[in-house]
């Protein structure tokens, strides 16, 4: 995948349609007279929906479609005809977007699995034509019901990278070799810093013909959640992980103290990812020799398993690609479940822009119209819910 074809934010304006506003009409022919009131009911307005697709890696395609407009409902016709339902508007998303508000930053969806559907915002109700609101004592009603109005709101839409393993490190932590070794995929590798720019996905092949999916993310840096480098803005690619690989290289001058920076960043980010199971990997350990790497283990951090590696010999790998894969069967690790927080706009606004800062699908009803019908006028006849 190019990276500059990896598009993991987007900001949209949307509209759903508006109601169709009921007929009032009164049955006229020939020999009837007085056919009283047949006024149909108007139509529908379309909803905004957002559907999974897992044919789908980015947002790109959404990138230069800024306005998504659903069609408005028909008005109703005589003779009780209903106006036409709205035509709806979806919008296919890859796995694991997820949906804020583009003003408060509140969240409001995620969409998990293919096919899954969820209503952004719900079209308008069609009003009543005046043949609903006939009584004995009121034959002729002379009203009918307006549609609802349509609803509008700017829709952020955020992708997070769903994988088992997040390798996590240091620029040049050798996190993209460890990649292209164990699996297919082919990143930008070079002896300079923030090589990675955008998150990199890859399938590990593993025993009896197993697999699992691990991301590189692009290096992080002390004072990342400060805007420092690239800043705290991949490691949503994470939040969805099983296991978090940290990767420190074995000339580092404290492997330990390098850790806890890490794990500190994470944490300012997102407190639950320090709830993840994690791993440490001693990159570039080819320079090492047996006694010097029983010498490193007494600085190692003493809560999380560790592994020495080299992806350019291939050193420890068969071992790490075990220690994953028996972390990745543990049942506590099979359902993640996060909590997303409300983002904050105009900080991801300027990280965006690059600026430091100082199966059946099932439908879910997120919006409901605010407004409340006042009916009375209507001689208690409401809306059919």
């Amino acid at each position: 995948m190019a990276q500059g074809n990896f598009i993991d934010y987007v900001k949209i304006f949307c509209r759903s349609g508006k109601g169709g506003a009921g007929s009032m009409h009164f049955h006229r022919a020939k020999y009837v007279p007085k056919g009283g009131p047949d006024g149909g009911d108007g139509g529908r307005g379309g909803h905004i929906i957002v559907q999974g697709n897992r044919n789908l890696w980015t947002l790109l395609h959404l990138k230069y479609q800024k306005h998504i407009f659903a069609t408005n409902g028909g008005n109703g016709g005589e003779s009780r005809s209903f106006g036409k339902d709205g035509e709806d508007k979806i919008i296919e998303v890859p796995l694991g977007t997820v949906c804020y508000d583009g003003d408060t930053g509140e969240y409001l969806c995620e969409v998990r699995e293919h096919g899954e559907r969820i209503i952004l915002l719900k079209g308008g109700r069609g009003g009543l034509g005046n043949w609903n609101f006939r009584t004995a004592t009121n034959q002729a009603p002379r009203y009918a019901q307006p549609g609802e109005p349509a609803i509008e709101k700017n829709i952020i839409l955020q992708l997070k990278v769903l994988a088992d393993v997040g390798l996590v490190g240091f620029p040049n932590a050798g996190k993209s070799t460890l990649l292209s070794v164990v699996s297919a995929a082919k990143p930008e590798i070079a002896d300079y810093p923030f090589t990675t720019l955008t998150p990199q996905l890859g399938i590990v092949s593993y025993r009896d013909n197993r697999s699992f999916c691990m991301a590189d993310i692009p290096g992080i840096i002390e004072g990342a959640a400060e805007g420092k480098g690239l800043g705290l803005r991949f490691l949503r690619h994470i939040e969805r992980n099983a296991v978090l690989l940290f990767m420190v290289p074995a000339d580092s001058e404290d492997i330990k103290k390098d850790y806890n920076i890490l794990l500190s960043e994470l944490e300012k980010y997102n407190p639950e990812l320090l709830g993840k199971e994690r791993i440490l990997a001693i990159s570039k350990c080819d320079m090492l020799d047996e006694i010097m790497m029983e010498q490193m283990k007494k600085m190692l951090p003493e809560d999380v398993p560790t592994v020495f590696i080299s992806s350019v010999s291939g050193l420890g790998i068969d071992r790490l690609k075990d220690m994953l894969w028996a972390e990745l069967e543990k049942e506590s690790n099979q359902v993640i479940e996060i909590s997303h927080l409300p983002i904050d706009i105009k900080k991801i606004e300027k990280e965006e822009d690059g600026e430091d800062e100082d199966e059946e699908p099932h439908t879910i009803y997120l919006n409901e119209v605010e407004e409340e019908w006042d009916l009375s006028k209507y001689k208690g006849i409401g809306w059919d819910e």
